[in-house]
């Protein structure tokens, strides 16, 4: 007999969304883990390893305790979550139940095979997180109007580069919302460069001077509690 899939989970909280046209809405979190990136920017460096497996029916109950009443919007988050293979099982498993499902995944993995229910918030990598080189452009094909695409900016070069890619790529036209997000300041840690702040205020000018169409965001969480909490 096979044995039941399984994901490798790093946490499962209740907690407020604090990005994506959502924000502000009580959301179930499921945090998958590892990652094939390392953004300078990355704040949740403890998704890259930590975490144990559990089935995907175990995590639904996790999730339904952890939540501890109804809950109705559920977000995958990693680390990157697409890169494990059941994660899209998981995923229509939640639709089945009625759930609105959101991943938030990076423009660095394949997201064509995924459940069409799936909301998929795509984080295209600037320039300044180092990692641009691995978006996978295609995926850009596979968006749609229910779907959203965030930036997040360490500097004008990136915002620049931004205001291309919308501009090149017809995005405005692909997709519900696009997001610009101002990097937090980050320290190098064991995996990661690190990189200075950007302020919200600079982003802000930059997309008014522009009359850019995108929904500038901060990370609401972050207000909320701790900037280095987990679990939130």
């Amino acid at each position: 007999m096979s044995k039941p899939p399984t994901l490798r989970v790093n946490e499962v909280f209740w907690s407020i969304q604090g990005e994506s046209t959502r924000a502000g809405l009580p959301c179930l979190f499921i945090r998958l883990t590892g990652c094939h990136l390392r953004c300078s920017y990355c704040d949740t460096e403890y998704a890259f390893h930590e975490g144990g497996r559990m089935s995907l029916d175990a995590i639904i109950e996790r999730a339904n305790a952890v939540a501890g009443g109804p809950w109705d919007l559920v977000e995958l988050t990693g680390g990157e979550p697409l890169l494990q293979p059941h994660a899209n099982t998981l995923m229509t498993m939640l639709a089945d139940l009625g759930k609105t499902v959101l991943v938030e995944t990076s423009g660095a993995s394949p997201i064509d095979k995924l459940d069409p229910r799936i909301i998929r918030i795509m984080d295209l990598k600037t320039p300044g997180s180092g990692e641009c080189d691995r978006n996978l452009l295609a995926n850009l094909d596979h968006l749609n109007e229910r779907d959203e695409i965030k930036f997040v900016l360490t500097s004008r070069a990136d915002y620049e580069w931004a205001r291309t890619m919308i501009r090149d790529h017809r995005l405005v036209e692909r997709v519900h919302a696009i997001l610009m997000s101002p990097v937090a300041a980050m320290k190098p840690g064991l995996e990661i460069a690190g990189t200075p702040g950007l302020a919200i205020a600079d982003l802000a000018a930059w997309i008014l001077e522009d009359h850019l169409p995108v929904r500038l965001q901060s990370q609401l969480h972050k207000l909320i509690w701790d900037p280095n909490a987990r679990g939130v």
